[in-house]
């Protein structure tokens, strides 16, 4: 059952000090003027006594430090406000902080979606929201965190390819800012239970495991060269319909369509070709 956060009752240290010493003081004073009466030592003593208990309720918290309290077995409240406090003296005080931490996965293999093993790792930025939940709804909280941010790392990796061979599609490469929201979003959901929030998450690491990852770069290669060669045909393609269209506007020179094609033939050879075209002078007419 979820032990939700809720403060504790506290009050000014300094206050409940002022009181203690006063007491004290008026005590003796009354010892004194009574030369040692027995009434007056038993309330002197009384007081000493109260006095010493109620110190140790006595609690100083530092910045971003939280204490939990439980008094006989039951979670009475939690002290965030960093200073000088007093509370319920028979608690059982726990220290939880409230540190923005970091945590770093180590290098997991992952299958991605594709069924290629990937390595990938992670940083998780994380911060006690709940003292409660931290302390009473997991076991050890710092080691939930650990568990959960490296099965998170793994599911999300396992959820996209590496890289995105189709148009529109999304990669582990190509969309890392939507692969850190979807990681953020799981995670948290899984701490939630630990009373932990989810402020950040990087990918630090993100690569093909080492026993493809030569043969994943030669297919990266040839990616880029088919499409760089597709764009070269695209361009020559334009190049040649504007050359035709100018020709004929301008009046420069009557093709026919079998000299057309011979024209598209030569110039698609001369700007497709990744080797410099070689001039041929043609000393006849132009059908011969």
């Amino acid at each position: 059952m979820a032990t939700p956060e809720r403060p504790a009752r506290q009050y000014r240290g300094a206050a409940v000090v002022g009181g203690i010493l006063a007491a004290l003081v008026l005590s003796l004073a009354l010892v004194v003027a009574t030369t040692g009466n027995p009434g007056a030592v038993a309330l002197f003593l009384l007081v000493l006594v109260a006095g010493f208990l109620l110190a140790i309720g006595l609690i100083v918290v530092p910045p971003n430090q939280a204490r939990v309290l439980v008094f006989f077995g039951r979670y009475i409240g939690s002290v965030r406000r960093d200073g000088f406090w007093w509370i319920n003296p028979f608690t059982i005080r726990s220290r939880v902080s409230l540190k923005i931490r970091n945590f770093e996965s180590d290098v997991l293999k992952v299958n991605d979606a594709a069924g290629n093993p990937v390595e990938i790792a992670a940083v998780i930025t994380w911060q006690v929201a709940d003292t409660a939940r931290a302390l009473f709804d997991v076991e050890h909280y710092v080691d939930f965190v650990r568990v959960q941010a490296e099965s998170s790392v793994r599911h999300v990796a396992a959820r996209y390819p590496y890289d995105a061979y189709e148009e529109g599609a999304h990669s582990l490469q190509g969309n890392t800012e939507e692969v850190m929201d979807t990681l953020q979003t799981e995670l948290q959901g899984r701490l939630a239970a630990a009373g932990v929030a989810v402020l950040d998450t990087r990918l630090r690491h993100l690569a093909y495991a080492p026993e493809i990852a030569g043969e994943m770069l030669r297919r990266q290669q040839a990616n880029a060269v088919v499409a760089a060669r597709h764009r070269i045909v695209e361009g020559a393609v334009g190049m040649v319909k504007m050359a035709l269209e100018q020709l004929s506007e301008q009046g420069i020179v009557e093709l026919d369509e079998e000299r057309k094609a011979a024209m598209v033939s030569n110039l698609m050879v001369v700007l497709v070709s990744d080797r410099g075209a070689q001039p041929v002078v043609n000393s006849g007419t132009l059908y011969t």
